[in-house]
């Protein structure tokens, strides 16, 4: 079982992007953000796999239909997002998620990737509907997330061998989360380096890391959310 591309109209704003729903027809909602590559099928597929876990998953498209075929493209397209209009983006998604028929929960999770795990933690700073946060290797100069504000659990993963997450910046962060009093966990792969998850790209895909941090984020997700 898949999902499908919608496009709808949420409180007169546009949502549009990927949704995947639980097989069950109900279960806890989790909302995916893409890496700098935009919303391409490897992102689907991660919404696929979470609801085969029974997670109702939904993929906002963030580049509003544009996907970047190459490391240049895609740095220039991350580079050029638009802050703000992303803010609303994740808002209205939020928003549309967790009043969907298919969610269960009354809170939602959020996980991000590379650029989608910095605004995972924004998102979550910024909206309370969030309850558990998940970021890998999370990344982006432009994107400055008010931990002061976040509500939810974070959880964190992280590659020894990412030369653009270095190890001191993650744990940077960790340390401004506790500080903050809130609660966190980040975990770190020796072998593993940055987009370690993307199994798509075999010169980065980390088979064992990946497996162990699938493992320990759905066991997140189920202990914060709720399952269906």
């Amino acid at each position: 079982m898949s999902g499908s591309r919608f496009r709808v109209e949420q409180d007169g704003h546009e949502v549009m992007g990927y949704l995947a729903p639980a097989p069950s027809g109900q279960g806890p909602g989790v909302i995916v953000l893409q890496e700098w590559w935009g919303l391409v099928p490897h992102i689907e597929s991660l919404c696929d796999r979470l609801a085969v876990e029974g997670f109702t998953c939904l993929a906002p498209d963030l580049y509003h239909g544009q996907t970047a075929k190459s490391p240049d493209d895609a740095g220039k397209m991350m580079m050029a997002l638009d802050v703000e209009r992303t803010a609303d983006d994740l808002s209205h998604a939020v928003s549309y998620l967790s009043s969907h028929t298919t969610v269960s929960s009354a809170r939602l999770g959020i996980v991000g990737f590379c650029m989608g795990g910095q605004l995972s933690l924004y998102a979550a700073c910024r909206n309370p509907k969030i309850g558990a946060a998940v970021d890998f290797y999370g990344i982006h100069p432009h994107v400055t997330p008010d931990l002061e504000s976040l509500q939810a659990a974070v959880l964190g993963f992280f590659g020894a061998r990412d030369g653009s997450v270095p190890r001191a910046v993650a744990d940077e962060l960790e340390a401004k989360l506790r500080a903050a009093g809130k609660r966190v966990a980040f975990h770190h792969y020796a072998e593993a380096g940055h987009a370690f998850m993307n199994d798509t790209r075999p010169e980065v895909y980390a088979p064992d890391a990946a497996r162990d941090a699938w493992s320990k984020m759905t066991t997140f997700f189920r202990s914060e959310l709720g399952s269906s």
